[in-house]
């Protein structure tokens, strides 16, 4: 009788249980992402002071996939393979990252749970340089696209910022205007102020999906 009373309880628990474990995931992927951007931030500041155009952000090399701009942290000896699949990754949405070929590459498999942006040198504070890979710029969230569904999203912002929003502020319609909008979540990158069109367009480093 116990053990039914206690089945029940753990079943009506349930949903409230399931929102508590995404939104501690959620808060793990916001410290992955702003892990990232140190990293990244590091190589940039590296490369501005010793003037290496080998050492920058990610818009400002021929790079189009993210893979191509990890390998680049991994060369220059600012990011470990394993450090990388750890922060890539996240419950639903596992990375692999390995090292193969000769010279070796760094390679990227499975689904990540951070997608980068090509976020360039000139682009101001407030561009975006990472995201969970579940949100689509001023696009409402999917319950069926992963890691985190519906239930929020992260966003980790040129300037350093990294911070945890509800599925309401993933649209201009959750702020109360348009320039709101932008000014907390932030912009893609060469876009320029008071501009917003749904979806990431080209600005998104490619990921395996």
């Amino acid at each position: 009788m116990v053990a039914l009373l206690i089945a029940i309880a753990l079943i009506l628990a349930w949903p409230m249980l399931k929102s508590a474990f995404v939104k501690r995931d959620l808060t793990r992927t916001m410290r992955h992402g702003r892990e990232l951007y140190l990293i990244a931030f590091r190589m940039m500041t590296d490369g501005a002071s010793k003037k290496n155009s080998n050492l920058a952000w990610p818009g400002d090399y021929p790079v189009t996939s993210l893979a191509e701009y990890c390998d680049k942290l991994v060369q220059n000896d600012y990011a470990k393979p394993v450090d990388l699949q750890r922060m890539l990754s996240a419950p639903g949405a596992e990375c692999t990252a390995t090292m193969s070929g000769a010279p070796a590459t760094l390679m990227l498999s499975g689904k990540t749970a951070l997608k980068l942006y090509k976020v360039k040198a000139s682009d101001p504070s407030n561009t975006i340089f990472a995201t969970s890979s579940n949100y689509v710029y001023d696009t409402p969230l999917d319950s069926n696209t992963g890691p985190f569904g519906d239930v929020g999203f992260v966003v980790v912002r040129k300037s350093g910022d990294a911070v945890v929003y509800k599925k309401n502020k993933a649209t201009p319609a959750g702020f109360e205007s348009a320039e709101k909008f932008q000014s907390d979540i932030g912009i893609l990158p060469g876009t320029t102020k008071g501009k917003i069109e749904p979806g990431d367009g080209t600005t998104v480093l490619t990921a395996p999906q």
